[in-house]
């Protein structure tokens, strides 16, 4: 878990950067959708150079996407693994005993890593890594401002997911220390069976739980001691307002949704 960096902020003079809040969360939501509208190889390629051409625009080194994605390796693996052996299909390309690969297998297993992919790196290049807590607080805060008539505390449950991504990073270094600590001590979690790993893990997760609780509670105080109250009669230093060239990347994503239906009716390529 060392060297996580999903949730982190990384600050940089892009357009991504500058592009408002509002816009980049709903931008998130259609990229998503986008994402599980792609049906044949063409349009996973297409979805996997959109994601580099997201990196590029943002201006955030590749080593730090990498270590986003270092996370995730070991679920990127095993959906793989699962997709190539208990996929079946026409095109048998391998078979001994019971064990049999198709290409099928093999085209969905591409398939899923490079959704799953995708997936981490938009998410983070129009959101984490872009912009900060407090923008995207007030971004996510706006977007739900109608729900504020029903008597529903958008300002409480912005403020929580805002802060549950903030600690990812936080969690994940706090983890690493007290694995090293454990291991100076004489743990091992490196040998034996699965059952062994994760039963050695249990001494990492009893004073992780701990420490996530204290920072909790340091965080509520210092919160408290800054008069923090919710946000009922709160005001913001810096109020955006949304510009032409903020709804061009709604255009495009649009348009990148609208190839991606006209290649999946026409079927170009393998079709999953």
């Amino acid at each position: 878990m060392s060297g996580i960096s999903f949730g982190q902020y990384y600050p940089a003079r892009s357009l991504l950067h500058r592009l408002d809040p509002r816009i980049k969360i709903i931008l998130t939501l259609l990229y998503i959708i986008c994402s599980f509208m792609c049906k044949n190889i063409i349009s996973y390629a297409l979805l996997l150079f959109s994601a580099i051409i997201l990196v590029i625009i943002g201006r955030v080194p590749v080593r730090i996407i990498l270590k986003g994605l270092k996370g995730v390796l070991f679920i990127l693996l095993f959906t793989a693994v699962l997709n190539i052996f208990w996929t079946t299909g026409d095109s048998l390309l391998w078979q001994w005993k019971f064990i049999s690969i198709y290409a099928e297998g093999l085209y969905a297993a591409l398939f899923i890593m490079i959704r799953i992919s995708v997936l981490i790196i938009g998410t983070g290049m129009l959101l984490t890594y872009t912009t900060t807590p407090i923008a995207l607080t007030n971004a996510i805060e706006d977007l739900l401002s109608p729900l504020k008539k029903l008597h529903v505390p958008v300002h409480s449950f912005a403020m929580m997911m805002t802060i549950a991504l903030r600690f990812i990073p936080t969690l994940s270094e706090e983890c690493e220390r007290i694995m090293t600590a454990q291991k100076a001590r004489g743990a091992d979690f490196s040998s034996g069976g699965l059952i062994q790993r994760a039963k050695a893990l249990i001494p990492v997760l009893i004073p992780l739980f701990v420490s996530a609780f204290n920072r909790a509670g340091d965080l509520a105080t210092a919160m408290e001691c800054r008069c923090y109250n919710g946000g009922e009669g709160r005001t913001r230093m810096n109020v955006r307002h949304l510009r032409f060239v903020d709804f061009i990347p709604l255009i495009v994503i649009i348009a990148f949704g609208a190839g991606l239906i006209t290649l999946n009716i026409l079927g170009i390529g393998y079709t999953a």
